[in-house]
């Protein structure tokens, strides 16, 4: 690790411990023997996404939530729960250093994810991603909920 106040590249490490899902460390340079903070993280290969329109574009976390947000809003779910579920699909293609999905495998991980935790949640998104355009629809999806009961 290179000082910022010298430049010199041999640096010791005097603390490390783990600070906001990141690694901070406490270095301290061996030429100058000025003191500096790091941190660590780890580093996820980027994500494409393929949509229904046959474009890709990246990954887009905060598209995501707000899509959930909706779907959970005045409903008993909270903000880490919603978190939680969204980290799970990222980590998912990370730990297989998978670069490239569809939109239609993300929001069948998210339905996944929303019949665990809340139905109401469940059908309003399913509404959306499914593109509901007549109450048969959401009959049909509710009947299949309470025949998996």
């Amino acid at each position: 690790m290179k000082c910022p106040f010298c430049g010199f590249e041999d640096t010791k490490v005097i603390d490390s411990r783990p600070s906001e899902g990141k690694k901070r460390r406490r270095r301290e340079c061996t030429n100058c023997g000025k003191r500096f903070t790091t941190y660590e993280v780890v580093e996820k290969p980027m994500l494409m996404v393929y949509k229904k329109d046959g474009s890709f574009e990246p990954f887009d976390r905060a598209k995501l939530i707000k899509g959930l947000q909706t779907a959970i809003k005045k409903r008993p779910v909270s903000v880490e729960q919603m978190t939680a579920l969204v980290d799970n699909i990222e980590n998912t293609y990370a730990n297989k250093m998978q670069t490239e999905t569809t939109t239609s495998e993300i929001g069948d991980m998210v339905l996944h994810g929303l019949k665990k935790l809340d139905l109401v949640a469940y059908v309003r998104f399913a509404s959306v991603y499914k593109d509901f355009s007549d109450v048969e629809s959401f009959i049909q999806i509710i009947s299949e909920l309470d025949t998996e009961k």
